[in-house]
């Protein structure tokens, strides 16, 4: 709430209700994920209030929006650097930590001279929930 008070972005209660959601989630929601959750108790808000309620987090370093090819985004409160794990039947996506890759941005910036802004990592897979599901098909 501090950084969008030193940003001058009002907290409204959808605000307030859709960053809440997002710090809860683990499940990196995508913006129709986040309206169907918070419609019961704002109905008079719209999908486009939430998609530009993420557009100001995103602009104010609050959010990331994660795009992976023709999926709808997903969003993820920024809280530190971290990587995600995607599975490939479900889309589900979890959080993983893994401290060595600044290195690789050292590297990159070495090998080819250009100045890194960022990275990003995703690792791809099946999660243990689909695993069960087609041993079960299997047998």
């Amino acid at each position: 709430m501090d950084t969008l008070k030193t940003t001058g972005v009002r907290i409204t209660p959808q605000r307030h209700a859709i960053l809440e959601y997002l710090i809860d989630s683990m499940n990196h929601p995508t913006a129709d994920d986040i309206y169907k959750s918070l419609e019961g108790k704002f109905p008079n808000m719209s999908v486009a209030t939430v998609y530009n309620n993420l557009r100001v987090f995103r602009e104010a370093g609050l959010v990331k929006e994660l795009t992976y090819g023709d999926a709808a985004s997903r969003f993820d409160f920024v809280t530190n650097d971290h990587y995600h794990m995607i599975c490939q039947c479900c889309g589900k996506i979890v959080d993983f930590h893994y401290p060595g890759l600044d290195e690789v941005e050292q590297f990159a910036s070495h090998v080819t001279g250009y100045k890194v802004s960022m990275h990003r990592l995703e690792v791809y897979g099946t999660c243990p929930d689909c695993s069960e599901s087609e041993e079960h098909k299997s047998n």
